[in-house]
């Protein structure tokens, strides 16, 4: 198991879904984890069952005072901020480019976009006077290839991917790292919502023919947030089955 022992890591997003997984993995790897969310009942229930280790504190991602707040509750709770995972974000529904709303638009921007360099900005100078720190930016496989009906949620997660290039060539003196992470389709509470199913064969999309599960994405934070990760900087990693590589042609392939 990835170790974090003695890392306090702050995960936005971390009332349910991916982030509340994240938060579970990393208390079990050791670490102590400040989960942030708007969803407070949720956030408070998680970290209920996570235990001593973890913090719930309520959290609008697209505030610089938010911000400021929440890292100063990291560090009087649990000393500082050795990771930060940002994880929230809306998905602004499915129009076309043509459709969609300026306001719509600009409201993804802010909270998938926006919010993470709000994040960024806040911790690095606590992570300059710590001598370093890992940073995980949760991207979407919509930021690494074109998805029809997504022009706001994937020209965020474009700029996630890109603003994630420029913090490790900034930081990497300053031994932080920054990398992306890119799920392809994942089951959570959400997806399911919307008829996504899990199991083998379940969604042929895929080159290995199912959606992902949470841990799997958690797995995978965890692991850039450790020193195990320690010479990985200003990577992009796809967490999606294969989505990404190229189209499946099942036919050819016998099935």
């Amino acid at each position: 198991m990835t170790d974090l022992q003695g890392r306090t890591v702050l995960i936005t997003g971390g009332a349910q879904g991916l982030g509340a997984e994240a938060g579970r993995v990393a208390v079990e790897a050791g670490a102590r984890v400040v989960l942030t969310d708007v969803l407070e009942d949720e956030g408070r229930l998680t970290v209920e069952k996570l235990g001593e280790a973890a913090r719930f504190v309520r959290h609008d991602v697209t505030s610089e005072q938010d911000w400021r707040r929440v890292v100063a509750f990291a560090v009087a709770e649990f000393g500082g901020v050795d990771g930060l995972v940002n994880n929230a974000g809306v998905s602004g529904g499915s129009h076309l480019l043509e459709e969609q709303s300026v306001d719509e638009f600009r409201r993804v921007i802010d909270t998938n976009l926006t919010g993470v360099f709000l994040g960024m900005r806040t911790v690095i100078p606590l992570m300059r006077e710590r001598g370093g720190g890992s940073i995980v930016n949760v991207s979407s496989a919509a930021g690494l290839m074109g998805l029809a009906m997504t022009a706001g949620y994937g020209a965020a997660k474009w700029g996630v991917r890109g603003l994630t290039k420029v913090g490790a060539v900034e930081l990497g003196t300053a031994r932080i790292r920054v990398n992306s992470v890119h799920p392809g389709m994942i089951y959570t509470p959400m997806t399911a919502r919307v008829g996504i199913e899990r199991g083998e064969g379940k969604y042929p999309n895929t080159p290995m023919g199912r959606v992902g599960e949470a841990p799997e994405i958690a797995e995978a934070v965890a692991f850039l947030l450790s020193d195990a990760a320690s010479y990985i900087t200003g990577a992009e990693l796809a967490v999606d089955g294969g989505w990404t590589t190229g189209p499946t042609v099942p036919r050819l392939l016998g099935r």
